[in-house]
């Protein structure tokens, strides 16, 4: 199943996609927000395009693991997702990602400039690839359990 992961932020949203493999995810495009509707409806005809069978969109919890603003605001926007969307609509914790993705290219050597460009799908990538990693994991730990 084709997979679109979304890094939600308050200006940009980070989208980066996995294909039938579910093997690696890969940053795709930074968007530009707009306002609420235009911003579902650009992610929703991206899900059409791409043949998206699922979407998960990163959860900012707290590091408590409570839920904040941001989270609800993540968890409001993958709700009205969902409804215009035909795909699965699921969740991802995604504490430290974008810190974890700006770690990655500072030892990669990428100026801070070319950073600020390319951060928010490298969130995104990073979002989809813990959930395919726990995905994956689930699935191992099942098959085990039947043998």
């Amino acid at each position: 199943m084709r997979h679109v992961g979304i890094d939600l932020g308050e200006a940009r949203i980070g989208i980066a996609t996995c294909g039938e493999s579910e093997m690696f995810a890969s940053p795709q495009e930074t968007y530009r927000c707009r306002e609420r509707n235009a911003d579902i409806a650009y992610i929703a005809e991206y899900c059409r395009m791409t043949g998206a069978g699922r979407v998960v969109v990163g959860l900012p919890l707290n590091m408590d693991g409570s839920v904040g603003p941001k989270a609800q605001k993540a968890l409001d926007f993958g709700k009205e997702l969902s409804q215009v969307v035909d795909a699965e609509v699921v969740f991802q914790d995604e504490r430290l990602t974008t810190v974890t993705g700006e770690n990655m290219l500072i030892e990669a050597g990428v100026r801070r400039e070319k950073r600020k460009q390319v951060i928010d799908k490298i969130a995104a990538a990073i979002i989809l690839e813990s959930y395919l990693d726990a995905k994956h994991k689930s699935e191992n730990n099942n098959r085990k359990e039947q043998i």
